[in-house]
């Protein structure tokens, strides 16, 4: 069920008549606007827009959704590749202009690199679990050149949790790591599957990095626990 691209399209062909409300397994539910998705370049938060002015080269958007950062790119002369598993994704990158678009998985995508890959809106989340990270980082450096480098946006959710009196938080009581979080989203009545998404603290992206040879540098910090980072090839 492809749920985000029913919705995007349905805002791109003026059917936009409610928003996506995402459960997760913190017991919280949302939404998410759909216009966030259709946003222009001086609407974006501050983290985004620095990452798009960090871009050089031919570059690779992953996860591209609508389009906004693939669209900006390509209206400042880049040469950008929009790369998204959702077909509704994908046509509305089409129909929005986006020149060159690739519907598959991002581990399926290989054969060519880049000079700069391209993870925004808590783009880390691809890698699903912690103990994933190091094959999702692994194949990531499959598709940057020898002096390319990936943009990566993510969030240190430790904030949502339980503060006690020595400052300390109340984690879970479980196996995995704390910024693991499955999903379920919802649009029109439709469900999606269950599905899993990483949101990592700095540290411990960094101590991946090192793992997988890669340098990883903290760009800039938000205003509530998210980050924008730069890998490169050691």
């Amino acid at each position: 069920m492809d749920i985000m691209g029913m919705a995007l399209l349905d805002y791109q062909n003026g059917k936009y008549t409610e928003d996506i409300i995402t459960y997760s397994s913190l017991d919280e539910q949302d939404i998410i606007p759909l216009p966030h998705f259709f946003r222009r370049f001086h609407e974006m938060p501050a983290i985004e827009q620095k990452a798009l002015k960090l871009c050089r080269g031919t570059i690779l958007d992953i996860g591209c959704g609508a389009g906004s950062h693939s669209l900006y790119l390509q209206e400042e002369n880049f040469e950008v590749t929009a790369l998204d598993n959702s077909k509704g994704a994908i046509e509305t990158c089409r129909q929005r202009g986006i020149r060159n678009v690739h519907l598959e998985n991002f581990y399926d995508f290989k054969g060519e690199r880049f000079d700069t890959v391209l993870l925004l809106m808590n783009g880390l989340g691809l890698a699903e679990k912690l103990d994933r990270l190091d094959r999702f980082l692994s194949h990531i450096k499959t598709l940057i050149n020898q002096n390319g480098q990936v943009i990566v946006d993510s969030s240190d959710i430790i904030y949502m949790f339980d503060e006690d009196e020595d400052g300390g938080r109340w984690l879970p009581d479980t196996k995995g790591y704390y910024g693991e979080v499955e999903f379920v989203m919802e649009y029109k009545g439709e469900k999606s599957d269950p599905f899993w998404w990483l949101y990592c603290d700095f540290n411990t992206l960094e101590r991946a990095a090192t793992a997988n040879a890669l340098n990883c540098e903290l760009i800039i910090q938000g205003e509530h626990y998210d980050y924008l980072a730069r890998l490169t090839p050691k």
